[in-house]
Protein backbone atom coordinates (compact mmCIF):
# COMPACT_ATOMS: atom_id res chain seq x y z
CA UNK A 1 0.00 0.00 0.00
CA UNK A 2 1.28 3.48 -0.83
CA UNK A 3 2.27 5.46 2.23
CA UNK A 4 1.32 8.82 0.75
CA UNK A 5 -2.31 9.85 1.27
CA UNK A 6 -2.06 12.52 -1.43
CA UNK A 7 -1.08 9.90 -4.01
CA UNK A 8 -3.89 7.60 -2.88
CA UNK A 9 -6.48 10.32 -3.43
CA UNK A 10 -4.73 11.63 -6.53
CA UNK A 11 -4.45 15.20 -5.28
CA UNK A 12 -1.64 17.70 -4.93
CA UNK A 13 -0.04 18.35 -1.53
CA UNK A 14 -1.52 21.87 -1.64
CA UNK A 15 -5.04 20.60 -2.39
CA UNK A 16 -7.87 22.37 -0.60
CA UNK A 17 -10.28 20.62 1.74
CA UNK A 18 -12.92 20.78 -0.99
CA UNK A 19 -10.57 19.15 -3.52
CA UNK A 20 -9.78 16.35 -1.07
CA UNK A 21 -13.46 15.76 -0.30
CA UNK A 22 -14.36 15.66 -4.00
CA UNK A 23 -11.55 13.23 -4.85
CA UNK A 24 -12.48 10.98 -1.94
CA UNK A 25 -16.17 10.83 -2.86
CA UNK A 26 -15.38 10.01 -6.49
CA UNK A 27 -12.88 7.26 -5.73
CA UNK A 28 -14.80 5.82 -2.77
CA UNK A 29 -17.86 5.36 -4.92
CA UNK A 30 -15.83 3.67 -7.63
CA UNK A 31 -14.05 1.23 -5.29
CA UNK A 32 -16.75 0.61 -2.71
CA UNK A 33 -16.85 -3.18 -2.01
CA UNK A 34 -20.64 -3.26 -2.25
CA UNK A 35 -20.26 -2.21 -5.88
CA UNK A 36 -17.35 -4.60 -6.43
CA UNK A 37 -18.38 -7.85 -4.70
CA UNK A 38 -15.54 -10.33 -4.39
CA UNK A 39 -12.97 -7.86 -5.70
CA UNK A 40 -10.15 -7.90 -3.14
CA UNK A 41 -8.25 -5.15 -4.93
CA UNK A 42 -11.25 -2.82 -4.70
CA UNK A 43 -11.67 -3.65 -1.02
CA UNK A 44 -8.01 -2.89 -0.33
CA UNK A 45 -8.19 0.31 -2.34
CA UNK A 46 -11.27 1.38 -0.42
CA UNK A 47 -9.47 0.86 2.87
CA UNK A 48 -6.57 2.96 1.63
CA UNK A 49 -8.95 5.72 0.54
CA UNK A 50 -10.62 5.78 3.96
CA UNK A 51 -7.29 5.99 5.74
CA UNK A 52 -6.05 8.75 3.44
CA UNK A 53 -9.23 10.75 3.83
CA UNK A 54 -9.30 10.33 7.61
CA UNK A 55 -5.77 11.71 7.80
CA UNK A 56 -6.10 14.59 5.32
CA UNK A 57 -9.54 15.73 6.52
CA UNK A 58 -8.13 16.27 10.02
CA UNK A 59 -6.13 19.51 9.97
CA UNK A 60 -3.92 18.53 12.89
CA UNK A 61 -3.11 15.08 11.51
CA UNK A 62 -2.52 16.48 8.03
CA UNK A 63 -0.08 19.07 9.38
CA UNK A 64 1.71 16.40 11.42
CA UNK A 65 2.05 14.16 8.34
CA UNK A 66 3.33 17.04 6.21
CA UNK A 67 5.96 17.77 8.85
CA UNK A 68 6.97 14.12 8.86
CA UNK A 69 5.92 13.61 12.48
CA UNK A 70 3.51 10.74 11.75
CA UNK A 71 3.12 8.10 9.09
CA UNK A 72 0.10 7.05 7.02
CA UNK A 73 -1.56 5.19 9.90
CA UNK A 74 -1.03 8.01 12.36
CA UNK A 75 1.91 6.46 14.18
CA UNK A 76 4.94 8.59 15.14
CA UNK A 77 7.84 8.06 12.74
CA UNK A 78 10.09 7.06 15.63
CA UNK A 79 7.69 4.33 16.66
CA UNK A 80 7.53 3.10 13.08
CA UNK A 81 11.32 2.83 12.93
CA UNK A 82 11.45 0.92 16.21
CA UNK A 83 8.90 -1.55 14.91
CA UNK A 84 10.27 -1.97 11.40
CA UNK A 85 11.25 -5.59 12.09
CA UNK A 86 7.59 -6.48 12.18
CA UNK A 87 5.87 -7.18 8.91
CA UNK A 88 2.99 -4.79 8.20
CA UNK A 89 0.38 -7.52 8.35
CA UNK A 90 1.66 -8.71 11.72
CA UNK A 91 1.52 -5.17 13.00
CA UNK A 92 -2.00 -4.59 11.75
CA UNK A 93 -3.41 -7.86 13.06
CA UNK A 94 -1.27 -8.33 16.16
CA UNK A 95 -1.98 -7.29 19.71
CA UNK A 96 0.67 -4.54 19.60
CA UNK A 97 -1.28 -2.46 17.11
CA UNK A 98 -4.76 -1.66 15.95
CA UNK A 99 -6.42 -3.62 13.20
CA UNK A 100 -6.69 -1.67 10.00
CA UNK A 101 -9.47 -3.51 8.20
CA UNK A 102 -12.92 -1.96 7.72
CA UNK A 103 -16.45 -3.20 8.21
CA UNK A 104 -19.63 -2.65 6.27
CA UNK A 105 -21.94 -1.87 9.18
CA UNK A 106 -24.63 0.72 8.37
CA UNK A 107 -22.94 2.06 5.25
CA UNK A 108 -25.20 4.24 3.15
CA UNK A 109 -24.20 4.68 -0.48
CA UNK A 110 -26.52 7.67 -0.80
CA UNK A 111 -24.31 9.61 1.60
CA UNK A 112 -20.95 9.59 -0.12
CA UNK A 113 -20.03 13.03 1.14
CA UNK A 114 -18.98 11.66 4.49
CA UNK A 115 -19.14 7.98 3.49
CA UNK A 116 -20.96 7.26 6.75
CA UNK A 117 -24.69 6.51 7.04
CA UNK A 118 -25.22 6.38 10.78
CA UNK A 119 -22.97 4.71 13.32
CA UNK A 120 -20.32 2.22 12.37
CA UNK A 121 -19.43 3.08 8.81
CA UNK A 122 -16.05 2.15 7.42
CA UNK A 123 -13.68 3.36 10.05
CA UNK A 124 -10.45 2.98 8.10
CA UNK A 125 -7.45 1.93 10.15
CA UNK A 126 -5.12 3.29 12.81
CA UNK A 127 -6.57 5.97 15.06
CA UNK A 128 -9.62 6.30 12.80
CA UNK A 129 -10.78 2.82 13.84
CA UNK A 130 -11.51 4.23 17.30
CA UNK A 131 -13.69 7.03 15.93
CA UNK A 132 -17.43 6.76 15.36
CA UNK A 133 -19.47 8.69 12.83
CA UNK A 134 -23.08 9.65 13.15
CA UNK A 135 -25.64 11.64 11.15
CA UNK A 136 -28.12 13.67 13.15
CA UNK A 137 -31.23 15.33 11.72
CA UNK A 138 -32.24 18.67 13.21
CA UNK A 139 -35.13 21.01 12.56
CA UNK A 140 -34.57 24.21 10.58
CA UNK A 141 -35.17 26.39 13.64
CA UNK A 142 -32.86 24.25 15.80
CA UNK A 143 -30.07 24.79 13.30
CA UNK A 144 -30.78 28.51 13.05
CA UNK A 145 -31.07 29.22 16.79
CA UNK A 146 -28.93 26.43 18.25
CA UNK A 147 -30.17 23.55 20.37
CA UNK A 148 -29.29 20.75 22.74
CA UNK A 149 -29.76 17.20 21.45
CA UNK A 150 -29.32 13.83 23.14
CA UNK A 151 -28.56 10.69 21.14
CA UNK A 152 -28.16 7.08 22.18
CA UNK A 153 -25.38 5.12 20.51
CA UNK A 154 -25.70 1.43 19.55
CA UNK A 155 -23.72 0.41 22.63
CA UNK A 156 -26.17 2.26 24.87
CA UNK A 157 -23.87 5.19 25.49
CA UNK A 158 -25.69 8.52 25.67
CA UNK A 159 -24.18 11.62 24.07
CA UNK A 160 -25.33 15.17 24.75
CA UNK A 161 -24.72 17.32 21.69
CA UNK A 162 -24.74 21.10 21.45
CA UNK A 163 -25.96 22.22 18.04
CA UNK A 164 -24.29 25.63 17.58
CA UNK A 165 -26.34 28.59 16.44
CA UNK A 166 -26.23 28.90 12.66
CA UNK A 167 -24.83 25.42 11.99
CA UNK A 168 -24.65 24.68 8.26
CA UNK A 169 -26.02 21.74 6.29
CA UNK A 170 -23.44 18.94 6.23
CA UNK A 171 -21.28 20.53 8.93
CA UNK A 172 -19.46 17.96 11.05
CA UNK A 173 -19.24 18.35 14.83
CA UNK A 174 -16.45 16.70 16.76
CA UNK A 175 -17.01 15.25 20.23
CA UNK A 176 -13.51 14.66 21.55
CA UNK A 177 -12.99 11.46 23.49
CA UNK A 178 -16.48 10.13 22.77
CA UNK A 179 -15.43 7.38 20.34
CA UNK A 180 -15.02 3.65 20.90
CA UNK A 181 -12.33 4.37 23.48
CA UNK A 182 -11.33 7.57 25.29
CA UNK A 183 -8.68 8.16 22.63
CA UNK A 184 -11.30 8.01 19.86
CA UNK A 185 -13.68 10.79 18.85
CA UNK A 186 -17.31 10.95 17.77
CA UNK A 187 -18.05 12.90 14.60
CA UNK A 188 -21.61 14.10 14.12
CA UNK A 189 -22.70 15.25 10.67
CA UNK A 190 -25.68 17.62 10.69
CA UNK A 191 -28.60 17.29 8.27
CA UNK A 192 -31.11 20.16 8.41
CA UNK A 193 -34.75 19.48 7.62
CA UNK A 194 -36.36 22.09 5.34
CA UNK A 195 -38.88 24.55 6.77
CA UNK A 196 -42.36 24.97 5.26
CA UNK A 197 -41.90 28.70 4.58
CA UNK A 198 -38.46 29.90 5.66
CA UNK A 199 -35.42 29.58 3.39
CA UNK A 200 -31.85 30.42 4.37
CA UNK A 201 -28.91 31.87 2.47
CA UNK A 202 -25.89 32.26 4.67
CA UNK A 203 -27.13 34.10 7.74
CA UNK A 204 -30.10 35.67 5.97
CA UNK A 205 -33.65 34.33 6.06
CA UNK A 206 -36.24 34.82 3.32
CA UNK A 207 -40.00 34.55 3.79
CA UNK A 208 -42.77 34.77 1.18
CA UNK A 209 -45.54 36.65 2.99
CA UNK A 210 -49.13 36.52 1.71
CA UNK A 211 -50.67 40.02 1.66
CA UNK A 212 -54.32 40.98 1.18
CA UNK A 213 -55.41 43.57 -1.38
CA UNK A 214 -56.45 46.15 1.21
CA UNK A 215 -53.09 45.82 3.01
CA UNK A 216 -51.27 46.64 -0.23
CA UNK A 217 -53.54 49.55 -1.17
CA UNK A 218 -53.97 51.17 2.23
CA UNK A 219 -50.80 50.16 3.98
CA UNK A 220 -50.95 48.23 7.22
CA UNK A 221 -48.96 47.31 10.30
CA UNK A 222 -49.04 43.54 10.54
CA UNK A 223 -47.48 40.76 12.59
CA UNK A 224 -44.78 38.83 10.76
CA UNK A 225 -43.21 35.52 11.84
CA UNK A 226 -39.43 35.40 12.25
CA UNK A 227 -37.10 32.65 13.45
CA UNK A 228 -36.91 34.52 16.76
CA UNK A 229 -40.67 34.93 17.18
CA UNK A 230 -43.35 37.23 15.74
CA UNK A 231 -42.64 40.93 15.21
CA UNK A 232 -44.55 43.92 13.84
CA UNK A 233 -43.80 45.29 10.39
CA UNK A 234 -45.35 48.13 8.42
CA UNK A 235 -46.49 47.46 4.85
CA UNK A 236 -46.03 50.79 3.01
CA UNK A 237 -49.15 52.24 1.43
CA UNK A 238 -49.28 51.27 -2.23
CA UNK A 239 -46.35 48.85 -1.94
CA UNK A 240 -45.53 46.78 -4.98
CA UNK A 241 -46.91 43.24 -4.49
CA UNK A 242 -43.47 41.78 -5.32
CA UNK A 243 -41.52 44.16 -3.10
CA UNK A 244 -38.79 42.83 -0.81
CA UNK A 245 -38.76 44.33 2.68
CA UNK A 246 -35.98 43.87 5.24
CA UNK A 247 -36.16 43.16 8.94
CA UNK A 248 -32.68 44.05 10.18
CA UNK A 249 -31.06 41.61 12.60
CA UNK A 250 -33.89 39.08 12.43
CA UNK A 251 -31.89 36.43 10.61
CA UNK A 252 -29.30 33.93 11.83
CA UNK A 253 -26.53 35.24 14.12
CA UNK A 254 -27.34 38.88 13.40
CA UNK A 255 -28.25 38.37 9.76
CA UNK A 256 -31.38 39.88 8.26
CA UNK A 257 -34.80 38.53 7.35
CA UNK A 258 -36.20 39.50 3.97
CA UNK A 259 -39.94 39.63 3.44
CA UNK A 260 -41.15 39.12 -0.11
CA UNK A 261 -44.70 40.39 -0.46
CA UNK A 262 -47.08 38.05 -2.23
CA UNK A 263 -50.46 39.52 -3.16
CA UNK A 264 -53.17 36.98 -2.45
CA UNK A 265 -56.67 37.54 -3.79
CA UNK A 266 -59.79 36.17 -2.11
CA UNK A 267 -61.16 32.94 -3.50
CA UNK A 268 -64.32 34.70 -4.69
CA UNK A 269 -64.73 38.29 -5.92
CA UNK A 270 -68.02 39.65 -4.56
CA UNK A 271 -70.12 42.22 -6.42
CA UNK A 272 -69.10 45.09 -4.13
CA UNK A 273 -65.40 44.63 -4.87
CA UNK A 274 -66.06 44.07 -8.55
CA UNK A 275 -68.11 47.26 -8.90
CA UNK A 276 -65.58 49.31 -6.96
CA UNK A 277 -62.68 48.13 -9.16
CA UNK A 278 -64.74 48.60 -12.32
CA UNK A 279 -65.57 52.19 -11.39
CA UNK A 280 -61.93 52.92 -10.49
CA UNK A 281 -60.61 51.52 -13.79
CA UNK A 282 -63.02 53.67 -15.79
CA UNK A 283 -61.75 56.88 -14.18
CA UNK A 284 -58.04 56.08 -13.96
CA UNK A 285 -55.90 55.46 -17.05
CA UNK A 286 -53.32 53.30 -15.30
CA UNK A 287 -51.44 50.87 -17.54
CA UNK A 288 -48.55 49.03 -15.79
CA UNK A 289 -47.37 47.62 -19.17
CA UNK A 290 -47.02 50.96 -20.93
CA UNK A 291 -43.21 50.86 -20.87
CA UNK A 292 -43.27 47.47 -22.59
CA UNK A 293 -45.52 48.70 -25.36
CA UNK A 294 -43.27 51.67 -25.99
CA UNK A 295 -40.24 49.41 -26.45
CA UNK A 296 -41.85 47.12 -29.04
Amino acid sequence: MSKNPYEILGVDKNASDADIKLAYRKLAKKHHPDLNPGNKEADQKFRELNAANNLLSDKEKRAAFDRGDIDMVGQPRQYQQQQQQYRYRDFADGSRGRRYHTTTDDFDLSDLEGLFGGFGGRAGFGQASLDVHYIIEVDFLEAARGAKKRITMPDGKILDITIPEGVDEGQQLRLKGQGKQPSGDAYVKVHIKPHPFYTRTGNDITLDLPIALHEIVLGEKIQVPTIHGPTLMTIPKGANPSAMLRLKGKGVKGGDQYIKLKLTMPKTIDSELEQMIQKWSETHAYNPRKYMEAAT
